[in-house]
Parts: C-alpha cells; sequence; structure tokens
C-alpha cells in the first residue's frame, strides 16, 4: 500500500517552475559566491604580484583594470564579495539562534538581498 502511494505521487522535473523560498536562494547563492571568490583568488594574488614587481608592470595594470570588461568582472567579483559577506554575517546569527523563526528569517534574507543590492549600487557607481 505505501508503494502504491509513493508512485503515485506528482513529480516536477521543470527546474524553471519550481519556486524555491529566499532563505534557499540566500543560502545557494552565498555557496556560489565562495565559490566565484576562491575561483579568483588565483588572478587576485597574480595581479598582486604583478602590481608590487616594478612601476611599469603596476602601470600597466592599472591601464588593465580601466577597461570597460575588467570593470564589469570587477563588479561581479563586488557582488560575490558582498553576498558572501552579509550572507555570512546571516548565518553566523542563525547559527546562535537568532532570527531562527521562519518569519525572521524570510526577513534577513530580503534585508541580505537589499544590502547587497546597495553595495553594489554604490561599488558599481565609485569604479565607473
Amino acid at each position: 500500500m505505501l508503494q502504491n502511494k509513493l508512485k503515485q505521487r506528482p513529480k516536477n522535473l521543470n527546474l524553471f517552475t519550481i519556486r524555491l523560498p529566499i532563505n534557499a536562494v540566500v543560502s545557494i547563492l552565498h555557496r556560489a559566491s565562495g565559490m566565484a571568490l576562491f575561483g579568483m583568488l588565483p588572478f587576485i594574488l597574480l595581479a598582486f604580484q604583478h602590481s608590487v614587481s616594478s612601476k611599469e608592470t603596476y602601470f600597466v595594470l592599472t591601464e588593465l583594470l580601466n577597461t570597460w570588461f575588467i570593470k564589469l568582472v570587477l563588479i561581479g567579483l563586488a557582488w560575490a564579495f558582498f553576498h558572501h559577506f552579509f550572507a555570512g554575517l546571516r548565518h553566523l546569527m542563525q547559527d546562535i539562534h537568532w532570527m531562527t523563526s521562519l518569519q525572521k528569517a524570510r526577513f534577513s534574507g530580503r534585508v541580505v538581498l537589499w544590502l547587497v543590492g546597495l553595495s553594489m549600487a554604490i561599488f558599481a557607481f565609485v569604479i565607473w
């Protein structure tokens, strides 16, 4: 009897119709931003190494960083940093059992997304 009920469950295999709660979105983006930051770390360290090696490479690097494509990459990297930072603070607050009710967790997820958006707007305005 139990096996018949399991076989008759409706299945939704279309991932575009699944609506995740805001807590899941913030958590998934926290992991994705951490992976993006970790993946960009070798390039950041390489750029830092070249920037301190000589004056000529420093000026070449500053010219490279002034291109529109690299500015877009930096904005994406800043998004990863800001999201990982604010969502990490949210996760730490939840670890100490603060904002653990569903309503407070949803509110804190919205606050994280708003803070990330505000920080990104300020950062993009400053570097452009």
